[in-house]
């Protein structure tokens, strides 16, 4: 997984994997997130990765559209 920028310096946010249909978001709670196409739709997760890859807005992003949209959440 590539290290989040947290340009913003209070994101929740340390981590991120980016697949060709899905991401992968770790958070400093120690919780895993898969967010896919098929869960949360492929605009938001073409817009999740452009915010990964940016390191800002990722954290605010996931609260307000697709918080309990992922495939799947693991340790």
């Amino acid at each position: 997984m590539a290290r989040y920028k947290n340009l913003g310096g209070n994101s929740g946010v340390v981590e991120y994997e980016i697949g060709e249909d899905s991401i992968r978001v770790a958070f400093d709670d120690g919780w895993k997130y898969l967010y896919t196409y098929q869960s949360a739709g492929s605009h938001h997760i073409e817009q999740m990765k452009q915010l990964a890859l940016y390191g800002q807005g990722l954290n605010s992003y996931i609260k307000k559209y697709v918080e309990k949209k992922y495939a799947r959440k693991f340790r």
